[in-house]
């Protein structure tokens, strides 16, 4: 092995070993709740040896089929230029999407896609109330007096979480790898103990007692699988984390520790269970020696934080990608990493998680409540997947329709499977991830369409460029020194805020700059081709920029980057023009009364251009029209 094989190894382990922390943190801490509600709840089976069997066997083929076969060995291999996620999935599946608002006759599957990442939102709510409140719990078995001060606890770390994300998680993510490595260690280490003891637990593996588990119990038995789905929450956090890691790191990482470590540790609770079934209230605790629980309550807590830290991350890049797919408006990005790229924060996403994540807690007062909103988005978001999958692998690898459709019609009848078991829940709080998705999926489409109808609305009045550029020859206007850049969004057309300067100050620079920015399809444009310059007439430049959608755009720089193609410019003396839009909401055929409300709210809170588009504020000139929706 030469010096540079060797030296990208240790890369991938690094990277194998940040993916514990990262990707691993949800579903590594589903065993502090998940097979304790299969067997303790309103509809828990009864803690037989015959379901204890046939539920762990759910659980292990739940983890090999939809984790390690779906994720890890398909849905990990579609990503968009090294990045995954479900919007990215979208991307590749509706690559012409931000030219034309979406295909004719697909749309119904940009609707898929935006409601997916809504429902992700929901996960990320969920998971940080669920995992903080779990692992606290863990104080009760401790003692009983902790027991009145587990709520108080749980609000106090949680705001603590959610007050450090100013500061970046470059530093903490440095821990979060081994955290969690020493974590799955203690999964591991607990469940072979336990399995030592009562090694029939093994005999789950096979899947005969799944199918026996269903056939003494039918519909019951179904039901129960409500309860399974928990062990494999996290698993988009398998393909949302794609483009931080790498696909190899990701397989490593679960492969060599967190599968082991998560399949010791349910069959080690299934075994506690099959030698004292009273142990169903809380099997993971109930395995540790008494002189272990405070550190296992401890550990436990950390690892919740860190699983939570991972969802508000998540949650942070999500934001950031709808924002510049053109779902969501233009929020405030700060960027706490000047080596990382993702390493962002967003305040007001930040805010709102966590008043939704405390209002949780206070709400449902136990993660046993908790758990019943939790299946619910983690199917749907599965199923979604699955549907998107189904079309990309149709159109991008050329699959042929048996192929897809097999596959994704097996995940998608294991995935219903799930969905279905959990929709009892939805009066217990299965309604709490349905409504989130919902109004944000009202945010994203609203916000999309009004977009469309302005774009639209603003081309019926544009001026075209070789009509305007004729009137500047026969009517030359006063010119004065200095170089102007008129933003537009749109390539073609004269942009307003030109049209409304030459028309209020009577005189324009000698030299026009058009620019255009553009968000592409990829994460990451090409640098080579960031920039495309057209000389017109009469002074007239038109310059187009290109961008990912997991990129910002920084104008000053990339105007920078004309001087390679010959158009030199001093940015000490360019003047920025940029027109603002006054919504006037109306209502109409293309869009209700009520969102054309919701897009003139959601447009007058959105960032100002002048900071989204990293432009010096004190050479800024915003001219200001009035366009009804």
């Amino acid at each position: 092995m030469s010096e540079g094989q060797r030296v990208g190894n240790r890369r991938e382990w690094g990277l194998a070993l940040g993916a514990l922390g990262v990707v691993y943190g949800d579903i590594g801490t589903s065993p502090l709740y998940a097979l304790r509600e299969c067997f303790h709840g309103p509809h828990a089976a009864a803690p037989t040896p015959e379901n204890i069997l046939g539920v762990l066997s759910l659980v292990f083929w739940s983890l090999v089929l939809i984790v390690s076969v779906k994720y890890l060995g398909f849905i990990l291999r579609a990503d968009n230029r090294g990045e995954g996620g479900i919007l990215a999935l979208l991307s590749l599946v509706l690559p012409e999407r931000s030219r034309r608002g979406g295909i004719s006759g697909y749309g119904w599957l940009m609707a898929v896609g935006v409601f997916g990442a809504a429902l992700l939102y929901g996960d990320g709510i969920i998971t940080p109330a669920i995992t903080v409140l779990g692992a606290v719990e863990g104080i009760r078995y401790v003692t009983p007096v902790f027991e009145p001060f587990i709520l108080p606890i749980t609000v106090g770390l949680l705001v603590a979480l959610f007050a450090v994300q100013r500061a970046g998680t470059g530093g903490l993510g440095y821990a979060f790898g081994p955290l969690m490595l020493l974590w799955f260690i203690a999964l591991g280490l607990l469940g072979a103990n336990a399995l030592w003891r009562e090694p029939m637990a093994l005999a789950a593996a096979n899947p005969w007692h799944a199918i026996r588990f269903f056939a003494r119990h039918g519909f019951q038995g179904f039901i129960v699988l409500g309860a399974v789905v928990l062990v494999i929450t996290g698993s988009e956090a398998l393909y949302a984390d794609l483009g931080h890691f790498g696909r190899r790191p990701i397989r490593r990482a679960w492969f060599i520790v967190a599968l082991p470590a998560l399949l010791l540790n349910y069959f080690g609770q299934g075994a506690l269970l099959l030698r004292n079934p009273a142990a169903a209230d809380h099997p993971f605790y109930r395995m540790a020696p008494p002189w272990a629980l405070y550190p296992m309550v401890i550990l436990a807590t950390v690892a919740a934080i860190v699983a939570s830290q991972a969802l508000i991350s998540g949650s942070f890049s999500l934001t950031m990608q709808a924002i510049q797919l053109g779902y969501l408006p233009r929020l405030e990005i700060d960027h706490t990493s000047s080596h990382q790229r993702g390493q962002i924060y967003l305040p007001l996403v930040n805010f709102t998680l966590m008043l939704l994540c405390i209002g949780l807690v206070l709400g449902f007062k136990s993660s046993n409540n908790l758990a019943a909103a939790y299946g619910v988005a983690v199917t749907l978001t599965m199923m979604l997947t699955t549907i998107l999958f189904f079309f990309m692998s149709r159109r991008v690898w050329h699959w042929s329709s048996f192929r897809a459709g097999l596959f994704c019609g097996v995940a998608l009848w294991v995935e219903a499977s799930f969905l279905g078991a959990n929709l009892v829940k939805i009066g217990q709080g299965g309604w709490f991830p349905l409504l989130v998705a919902l109004a944000f999926y009202s945010l994203m489409s609203t916000w999309h369409k009004g977009r469309q109808i302005l774009g639209e609305k603003l081309s019926e009045t544009a001026l075209p460029m070789k009509l305007f550029l004729e009137e500047m020859k026969h009517h030359p206007p006063h010119r004065v020194h200095g170089t102007a850049v008129y933003m537009s969004g749109r390539s073609k057309g004269t942009p307003i805020a030109l049209l409304h300067n030459l028309k209020h100050n009577k005189v324009l620079h000698e030299r026009i700059i058009l620019l255009n920015i553009t968000t592409s399809e990829v994460p990451h444009a090409d640098p080579e081709h960031r920039v495309e310059i057209e000389k017109l007439k009469e002074g007239v430049y038109r310059v187009s920029g290109q961008y990912g959608f997991m990129e910002d755009p920084n104008v000053p720089e990339l105007l920078a980057q004309c001087s390679k193609l010959g158009l030199v410019l001093k940015l000490q003396e360019v003047t920025y023009f940029l027109s603002s839009e006054t919504i006037i909401p109306r209502g109409s055929a293309k869009i209700s009364f009520w969102r054309a409300k919701l897009f003139a709210f959601l447009s007058r809170n959105a960032q100002r251009a002048t900071i989204f588009f990293q432009l010096p504020a004190n050479r800024v000139v915003e001219l200001g029209m009035q366009i009804e929706l």
